[in-house]
């Protein structure tokens, strides 16, 4: 008989546990399209840093600062250092990595990441046509942003689109909602 409710309360606390490691991982893990530059790569809902390859570099999405290595330690700053100057982050490879500080792991990605070096075949965000990315700023479709509200039921679902136009001065010029 102890050994069932043994085993009752085992099984309790480990679905317990499950479902909290669970909802940590969903939490952890946000749609941050909005926050990426225009300069990062198409495809990725949620990234965290972009690794670059050529320079050894790790730049952080939500800092929005570039994580170098000096020779003795790593520097964080919201710019390249001086020595990359002519580096061109539009046409450069950059690798999306979901790590907290990934640098701390920099020869393995040094390393599975190498072949990447000098490739200039990445789609960007600025050069993308995905109404997603028109959320950000500098994307030069931004004027253009599409809101999609999805209203559920329980007999169907509808989705509400509503464009809106920002003029020059930000305001919403016109507006316009249909239904499908």
């Amino acid at each position: 008989m102890r050994r069932k409710y043994f085993a009752l309360i085992i099984a309790g606390i480990s679905l317990f546990l499950a479902a909290s490691l669970n909802a940590q991982i969903r939490v952890g893990f946000q749609v941050n399209i909005g926050a990426q530059p225009v300069w990062g790569p198409v495809g990725y809902d949620a990234a965290q840093y972009y690794y670059l390859p050529d320079i050894d570099v790790y730049y952080s999405i939500p800092l929005r600062v570039f994580y170098f290595y000096d020779g003795v330690r790593w520097i964080k700053r919201p710019n390249l250092p001086p020595r990359y100057k002519a580096f061109d982050l539009y046409h450069a490879y950059k690798v999306v990595i979901n790590e907290k500080r990934p640098w701390l792991h920099g020869e393995v990605y040094r390393v599975k990441y190498a072949s990447f070096k000098g490739r200039h075949d990445q789609v960007i965000i600025r050069d993308s046509h995905d109404p997603k990315y028109f959320v950000i700023k500098e994307h030069p479709e931004h004027t253009k942003v599409i809101h999609h509200t999805v209203i559920r039921t329980s007999t169907h679902e509808k989705v509400r689109t509503r464009e809106s136009k920002h003029g020059e001065n930000g305001k919403r010029e016109n507006r316009r909602e249909r239904e499908r």
